[in-house]
């Protein structure tokens, strides 16, 4: 069993987990115009949701064990699980199920709504773990894009799913009011934007650190193919750029917003997210092995996850503040 969650990266799927419910009760239902408005995509269908998600991610993590096994061995040989506790004819066994599974889960999903090409989401995002595991990370850039991308879907797949049902229900009701659900989608986005950036921070930290066995089997990261020392810059801009950022939606939107300054958000935004990342900004430029970069990989896989609690401190506004 152990070996088994090791392979799925069982912490991993709960954080994608906690995102997607925080994106719909925390973010999506407060936020609705009023209280007789109501999430028309029932608990069960999001439930549903979840777990193709949870599906297709889990046979990602399994897909790219499978394929890292001999790079595995170099950069963190006490964690190879494919080969050595599971058999890869189990591995990969589980990878096709958990796939399938995942597909059909999300077609009937994309029927429910009455948009069946939303089914292509789970379609894309099983096929790009799978080129990813076998040759988009071995590419420039393209594997840590991809990852990033995928990342950010997370969240936003939750809305995507929602919005068409809102509009079913409710689209008449906003046009009389010359209004839509954009400003959901738009709040989702945020959160999602947010995960594109530091999952690419955090790719291209997790490229530093396993530098020397990429390396020796002919892997083309960013490290590798332009250096250290130039990684680091482009680190150092995406880290500071991410600050900038966050002050700048600090400022406009929360210290001089037209209603009362919210000190809530600014104090979370400057000791849960803008202070960290200045930390993180520190240790990448004085990183000089394997394990400083460790390190910063940890620390921004927390600036994350902080990133997706920022949702429960808008629900507490909008609930209890405004």
């Amino acid at each position: 069993m152990r070996s088994f969650i090791e392979l799925i990266r069982l912490p991993n799927l709960l954080i994608i987990a906690l995102t997607q419910f925080a994106m719909r009760y925390l973010i999506m239902e407060p936020l609705l115009p009023t209280e007789s408005f109501a999430l028309q995509f029932s608990d069960l269908h999001f439930l549903l949701l979840v777990t193709a998600t949870l599906f297709i991610a889990a046979a990602g993590y399994i897909i790219n064990d499978y394929f890292d096994t001999r790079t595995d061995r170099i950069n963190k040989p006490d964690k190879v699980v494919v080969g050595v506790t599971v058999n890869r004819r189990t591995a990969m066994t589980l990878h096709s199920v958990f796939n399938l599974l995942g597909i059909a889960i999300g077609t009937y999903l994309a029927i429910h709504v009455g948009v069946f090409s939303m089914s292509f989401i789970f379609f894309l995002a099983a096929g790009l773990l799978w080129f990813y595991s076998t040759n988009y990370k071995r590419q420039f850039l393209v594997g840590n894009l991809t990852v990033a991308f995928l990342t950010a879907m997370v969240p936003l797949v939750v809305v995507l799913f929602e919005i068409p049902m809102l509009n079913k229900a409710y689209g008449q009701i906003m046009l009389q009011y010359n209004s839509s659900f954009n400003y959901i989608f738009i709040w989702v986005a945020g959160f999602s934007g947010f995960a594109f950036v530091t999952t690419l921070i955090r790719e291209i930290i997790k490229d530093a650190e396993d530098f020397e066995g990429d390396a020796a089997y002919g892997m083309r990261t960013l490290p590798i193919v332009v250096g250290t020392p130039v990684t680091k810059a482009i680190l150092v801009t995406l880290i500071a750029g991410t600050v900038f950022l966050l002050v700048f939606v600090l400022v406009k939107f929360i210290m001089f917003s037209a209603d009362a300054p919210d000190f809530i958000s600014m104090v979370y935004f400057l000791v849960c997210l803008v202070i960290p990342l200045i930390i993180l900004l520190t240790l990448v430029i004085i990183a000089g092995n394997r394990k400083d970069y460790h390190r910063a990989s940890v620390l921004i896989k927390i600036i994350m996850l902080l990133g997706v609690l920022y949702s429960a401190i808008v629900y507490y506004l909008i609930k209890f503040w405004i």
